[in-house]
């Protein structure tokens, strides 16, 4: 059962049952990291970016892991960016339970339009390994190595910028990054425990997802570059967006923010976990047509998604605001893109 393939009714089974029990978690992990937050002294933004998109991203890591291991590049590569879309359009779904005024006016601070900028960074390096010559040392591409100095790099330049040049200029409907004065009624070190072994939970539901749309794929005969950027996509996505819905409704919404597109940007990472997994080459250069346009697509909507975040309009299209709107109108449109 552990090792051996499975039928197509174990692995729709498993598949739904393994999403949710990512969704469970996710709804644990926004309090908890809400906390964690304010007492480690780290603030929503960079501890959302970090720890808190390190956690939600970890089952889309295991999958991108297994995926390579058991010589599905196409599952691999597809399930991390297919992954970067759907958590982009996680800001959509999550502005949906902000009432006051736009996401993305109540969260813009310097660190958020970092991270945008540090993953489309990352996203433009992983699409010039595609197009780069297919060498390899000890098997693994040097973009890998590439995106994991570029993501070290942002992440020091993020957390050491003291004194900004850009502020966000504060409305009353921008909710401030705060620290909780409430007492704790645990400590901090079962506070860290409980995370920890969320995460542990979230990993397991990563490897049966990924396990379980191997046998997908081979019952249905659908692409790898649908199955995984769909499929796969979408369960990598729910952390993230069932962890930025819970984080909105707590007030956190720069947590909510920041847990996307840190999480994205640990997305782009994955490829580089999939380029050491996968033994037939690099990574990058199995990625065909399908592939490379899901990853064009991830960097249209991070683009746009910053340009909310900049604009910051407090009411918009259909109440979610220009950026909003885009963001649902590109993802429709490359899932109808690779379904054709």
């Amino acid at each position: 059962m552990l090792t051996g393939s499975w039928g197509p009714g174990w692995s729709v089974g498993i598949f739904v049952l393994a999403a949710a029990l990512t969704v469970v978690c996710s709804v644990r992990l926004a309090a908890l990291g809400d906390t964690l937050a304010d007492r480690t002294g780290w603030g929503e933004a960079l501890f959302g970016a970090v720890f808190f998109g390190l956690i939600t991203s970890l089952s889309g890591i295991v999958m991108t892991a297994v995926s390579a291991a058991a010589d599905r590049p196409g599952l691999a590569y597809g399930n991390a960016v297919g992954g970067i879309t759907a958590q982009t359009l996680a800001v959509v779904v999550a502005d949906a339970f902000h009432r006051r005024a736009n996401l993305e006016h109540a969260a813009a601070s310097m660190s958020n339009l970092l991270f945008g900028c540090l993953l489309t960074g990352l996203l433009g390096v992983a699409l010039l390994a595609s197009f780069s010559p297919e060498a390899t040392l000890w098997g693994v591409h040097p973009a890998s190595v590439a995106l994991v100095a570029f993501y070290w790099g942002g992440i020091r330049l993020i957390r050491d910028h003291d004194e900004p040049m850009w502020r966000a200029v504060r409305t009353r409907d921008t909710v401030p990054d705060v620290p909780d004065d409430e007492p704790l009624r645990h400590g901090r070190v079962r506070l860290w425990g409980e995370f920890l072994g969320i995460a542990g939970l979230v990993v397991v539901g990563g490897w049966a997802v990924a396990r379980a749309a191997g046998g997908i794929l081979d019952a249905t005969g659908l692409s790898a570059g649908l199955v995984g950027a769909i499929f796969m996509g979408g369960v990598n996505a729910l952390p993230e967006t069932v962890a930025a819905v819970a984080a909105v409704r707590r007030g956190a919404v720069t947590l909510a923010v920041a847990a996307i597109v840190g999480g994205n940007c640990l997305d782009v990472l994955n490829l580089a976990v999939g380029d050491l997994a996968f033994r037939g080459g690099s990574l990058y250069h199995s990625a065909d047509t399908d592939h490379l346009f899901l990853t064009s697509a991830s960097l249209v909507m991070t683009t746009v998604l910053l340009g909310g975040l900049l604009v910051r309009q407090r009411r918009g299209w259909l109440g979610l605001g220009f950026d909003g709107a885009l963001l649902l109108t590109i993802y429709l449109s490359t899932v109808a893109v690779l379904a054709s």
